[in-house]
């Protein structure tokens, strides 16, 4: 029997948001911490609030992606699972690796990672899903952003 595309859609919003909880946990106030205040960001840094409201509407627009995709292929299609799983871990472990140990080298091979692999997604199923593809086009240009910030940090500090 099909899965009912709101069930698809749950188990995404629900996987995607428990990525960013997590993430928010492991970076341990991390904005706030004296390390990250004092270090020489880039001059594009958006405040603070930005990040938020950015990733509650990358994780929305994503599980609606993930969802359209999942339709594409089966539910739980080998490829497409392994790659949303890597996408998860490294999403959820730049927090850690980024903010809780300081690690910024790290940080930027994992975040140029999490890059590569949202434009694999949306490249490679660009023309199967068409105008669906802008669902996922906030997310690969946020982590061009993303990636830019940490890169300008290790550059730079």
């Amino acid at each position: 029997m099909k899965e009912n595309k709101y069930i698809r859609f749950l188990v995404f919003i629900v996987v995607n948001f428990l990525a960013l909880g997590i993430g928010v946990l492991l970076m341990e106030n991390g904005p706030q911490k004296d390390w990250y205040l004092s270090l020489n960001k880039a001059p594009w840094t958006p405040p603070g609030w930005v990040f938020g409201a950015a990733w509650t509407t990358i994780m929305l627009l994503f599980s609606f992606y993930m969802t359209r995709l999942s339709f594409e292929y089966s539910f739980l299609d080998k490829k497409i699972t392994t790659l949303f799983i890597g996408q998860w871990v490294l999403n959820v472990s730049w927090n850690y690796f980024f903010f809780n140990q300081e690690l910024t080298v790290v940080g930027l091979i994992s975040i140029t990672l999490l890059w590569l692999l949202i434009g694999y997604f949306t490249f490679e199923h660009l023309k199967r899903l068409k105008l669906f593809t802008l669902l996922i086009l906030p997310y690969l240009i946020w982590m061009t952003i993303a990636t830019s910030l940490n890169a300008y940090i290790v550059f730079y500090n």
